[in-house]
């Protein structure tokens, strides 16, 4: 929301109000039982090819063994593998050729390449070239066809379960709603489980015609986390590792030893070592009063206590194979975080003349947060580990480590709003606050927030009241405001600290002989008493509107935001002995426009159809940095004036976005027809080709290129990592009163990213030579696949260079929600004394349109991995 009179009525620190949603409260007569009930699957949605195939993950090897042979050949002068001068195998083309695919030599000749065993097929003499050693189970596996789908072990089919049952009533004076629920959700990676145990309850009561009291209050208790599989490591087991042995138990080594040392990358069988218990307990309570005064004066209370826990419970037990006692034991982490919040509000809304609306509201808020946190892990517990995480006391103190972390805050807040309406045609409000957060600087704890608004409701107006069956609503408003964000890393981060730094000790001895030892202490952070709010300023300028009766009503609002003292790190000198400190600084600069529109499209006895639909820009510019000036020189080297340096090193440009993406620009990759101008550069054929500036490279006295140099001045801006456009569509359907439809589309445009997975760096420290992994199926150069959008193996850029990252889209569009439910008639349920029988069923991400230069690279929102949730789901009202 940009509106800064939106701001003016929920208050400044948008992190510190308090809201309450009264969404389900009791009907008076007979209390009513709901149930609801759903069940789903979890599933991983099919943005990704699979890993690659046993054919070809074999001849990825071929061509990975193959990536250091090219040069051209003297015979032919093509650019070939089995070419380069002095490698060792130029002399037998096709050494790593799979033997039933062989060009330019007999399969004859290519036997004799090596010594053979007598009778040995020639499956096993390729596959002892490409790295399989002879009689071993991966070996065994190859020859007898025998494979692992790994991915298929990495993900399930997730089940889910949601149970909610409630009942609510009303009296005269009092109504409530009591609720318990529980959820199990499995996710799409087998070692991903959520559970959930939930209460609900809420009172509300009339005492008096002038005093109401209510509570609000939830519980939740939750377990989550993952009991660490490392998820890429597992899916690159080789197609003919070793899953199980014989006799069915999980092996920990999947190359069963092909190489001396460890492939320890099975899950199933690391996390028989494993337990893990994490989550949180939340109590949620929300206590409020209401008093009516005289003079149409109303007062009300809130009050918001919370209390949560939070418990990390982690064992790593020493009997696991291969490992050391001194990196497995327990972890055992509590936290409990309490804070409160209070609000006093005092409305007088008075109606004068029947025309003269005058709304005074005054409110005073409070909170406190604090923070205890013990984190133990003990390392090498004896004389036995077999009571897991419920003995740390036995662990070795020297190789064991202690945690403690207490936080301590608190906030306070005033308001005042003064609002006016004349015949709900002309509106102002203006709204003054004074904020004050304990984490800030002595100098500034506290800062004043003032805001107003105009409207004017020209479609009450009595000159437009012909023209109100076409245009039936229309307000323009026009708002200021300023809010504040206080927003640190840490609650103290205007304060110095002491720590122990790199454990360094120093000792001193006694009048009598002995040693002492004492650790040093050092200053990590400086103070800054000065740190302040960061403050944002907006104006808002929006119209209001509704056509034919409000069937199409929506918002045209456009905003320019200014955000200034905002709250990062600013370098120092080394002398001072810090890096940074912690201050406010800089100036960034918002401005776009927003367009909702809801439309009823047809409205007959039978079907209903409604559209919703809101599209968004913002442009996003840095004004002002550091402060730090730098001359502006002209050809010549003379100095014709001064600008604000920008900070390169963290990626801030000034009149730039935040989030602007400044790099080297890859143009294509190197073709087998380019090799004399590749090796200008330092490259071969399938290296990625990167613009260069030749006035940044060198040169002899005669103009001569000496070499070619990449520094900062051969970077350019390609774009922004934050999307720019967002819109959303969302249309529903009814038909016959019981049976709806809902469609939901979203989409970001315009926002890029920069990867470096094209260069297929697939050895990755060693996994294709010592691990013999297997890769996502992908694109990569060769001699016979000339692409011009994903390099060689293991390729690489220029000199300065060398991991150069291609630019690629990010825009996308997602059908997010589909829904549909059914509510059985009135006349069929009643016959068992049942009010209501709904049955539903959604699916979440249905499917996602994107970029086709993104499609190795996962899902284009997330960047990695996505889930498809199908739900069917019964409501049952008694």
């Amino acid at each position: 929301m940009k509106d800064a009179s939106a701001a003016a009525v929920y208050g400044a620190r948008a992190a510190n109000g308090v809201v309450i949603i009264s969404t389900k409260k009791g009907k008076q007569g007979k209390p009513t039982i709901n149930f609801t009930a759903s069940v789903g699957l979890t599933q991983k949605a099919a943005y990704r090819d699979r890993w690659q195939s046993p054919e070809a993950y074999l001849q990825h090897y071929v061509d990975w063994k193959e990536k250091n042979m090219y040069g051209v050949n003297a015979e032919t002068g093509e650019y070939a593998a089995y070419s380069r001068a002095g490698n060792e195998y130029t002399s037998k083309p096709g050494y790593f050729r799979n033997p039933n695919n062989l060009d330019d030599v007999s399969l004859e000749a290519w036997r004799g390449y090596t010594t053979n065993d007598e009778g040995e097929s020639d499956l096993s003499i390729w596959a002892r070239r490409l790295g399989f050693r002879p009689n071993t189970a991966l070996m065994d596996n190859l020859l007898s066809g025998k494979v692992m789908d790994w991915q298929d072990k990495a993900f399930r089919l997730g089940f889910n379960q949601d149970y909610n049952a409630s009942i609510s009533g009303a009296g005269e004076k009092i109504d409530y709603y009591m609720s318990l629920g529980f959820l199990r959700n499995e996710g799409a990676f087998v070692d991903d489980t959520y559970r959930a145990i939930r209460a609900n309850f809420k009172l509300n009561a009339k005492v008096t015609d002038w005093f109401e009291i209510g509570a609000n209050i939830n519980f939740q208790d939750r377990t989550d986390g993952e009991i660490g599989m490392n998820k890429g490591g597992f899916m690159e087991n080789s197609p003919y590792a070793v899953f199980k042995d014989d006799e069915g138990n999980y092996v920990q080594d999947p190359l069963m030893f092909q190489y001396d040392r460890n492939n320890l990358t099975n899950w199933y069988y690391e996390k028989q070592f494993l337990e893990l218990q994490k989550g949180y307990t939340t109590f949620n309570t929300i206590f409020n009063a209401k008093l009516k005064l005289p003079f149409g004066i109303t007062y009300t209370f809130n009050a918001a206590p919370r209390l949560q826990y939070f418990h990390d419970r982690y064992f790593m037990s020493a009997e696991r194979p291969n490992s050391n006692p001194n990196d497995r034991g327990a972890n055992r982490e509590q936290a409990k975080r309490f804070d409160w919040s209070l609000n006093n509000t005092t409305t007088w809304d008075k109606m004068f003349a029947d025309k003269h609306h005058v709304i005074v509201t005054l409110a005073q808020e409070a909170e406190e947060l604090q923070y205890w946190k013990d984190r133990i892990e003990a390392r090498n517990i004896l004389p036995s580990d077999v009571l897991g995480f419920h003995n740390t006391q036995n662990g070795d103190k020297s190789v064991s480590s202690f945690e403690s972390n207490d936080t301590h805050q608190t906030a306070d807040g005033l308001m005042a709003r003064l609002f006016y309406s004349y015949d709900d045609r002309y509106m102002a409000t203006f709204t003054m606050r004074r904020d004050g957060y304990s984490a800030f600087g002595s100098s500034n704890p506290y800062a004043y927030f003032p805001s107003g608004g105009l409207a004017w409701t020209f479609s009450n107006e009595k000159f437009f009241q012909p023209y109100n069956h076409i245009m039936s609503t229309g307000k323009l408003r026009v708002s200021f405001g300023k809010n504040g964000n206080r927003s640190l890393a840490n609650p103290y981060e205007a304060l110095a600290n002491l720590y122990p730094g790199g454990g360094k000790m120093q000792g001193y001895i006694t009048s009598s002989g002995d040693l002492y030892l004492m650790r040093y202490l050092m200053a990590q952070r400086m103070e800054n008493p000065n740190l302040q709010w960061e403050k944002t300023q907006s104006w808002n300028f929006a119209l209001d509107f509704g056509f034919l009766n409000d069937r199409i009503t929506g918002t045209l609002e456009y905003y320019r935001m200014s955000t200034k003292d905002m709250i990062m790190g600013q370098r120092l000198p080394n002398f001072t002995g810090f890096e940074s400190i912690t201050t406010n600084l800089g100036q960034v600069d918002n401005n776009g426009f927003e367009i909702a529109l809801n439309t009823l499209n047809i409205d007959n006895k039978n079907f209903q159809w409604s559209t919703t639909f809101s599209l968004s820009y913002n442009k996003n510019r840095i004004k002002h940095l550091y402060g730090d000036y730098e001359d502006i020189l002209d050809a010549s080297g003379n100095v014709i004036g001064k600008k604000e340096a920008d900070y390169v090193g963290n990626g801030w440009f000034i009149d730039r976005p935040i989030s602007a993406i400044w790099d080297y620009k890859v143009t294509g990759i190197w073709q087998k027809d380019e090799v004399d101008e590749a090796k200008k550069y330092g490259q071969v054929p399938g290296d990625p080709k990167v613009w260069n500036n030749p006035a940044n490279d060198e040169y002899d006295a005669d103009g001569n290129l000496k070499k070619i140099i990449y520094n900062n001045d051969d970077k350019v801006f390609q774009g922004q990592t934050a999307a720019p456009v967002t819109w959303a569509l969302r249309n529903d359907f009814t038909l016959w009163k019981d049976l709806t439809l809902s469609i939901n589309i979203y989409s970001r445009m315009g926002h890029k990213s920069l990867e470096s997975m094209y260069l297929n760096n697939d050895d990755d420290g060693g996994g294709m030579t010592y691990r013999l992994v297997n890769k996502e199926a992908k694109e990569y150069w060769t001699v016979d696949n000339p692409s011009n959008k994903y390099a060689r193996i293991e390729a690489q850029g220029p000199e300065g260079a060398k991991g150069a990252r291609r630019l690629y889209n990010r825009s996308f569009v997602r059908l997010e929600n589909i829904s549909i439910g059914y509510t059985l008639p009135r006349q069929w349920t009643k016959r068992v004394d049942i009010e209501r029988v709904k049955v539903y069923a959604t699916v979440r991400n249905a499917a996602v349109w994107g970029s086709k230069d993104w499609e190795y690279y996962g899902d284009p929102e997330t960047g990695n991995y996505a889930s498809r949730i199908w739900t069917l789901g019964l409501n049952l009202t008694f």
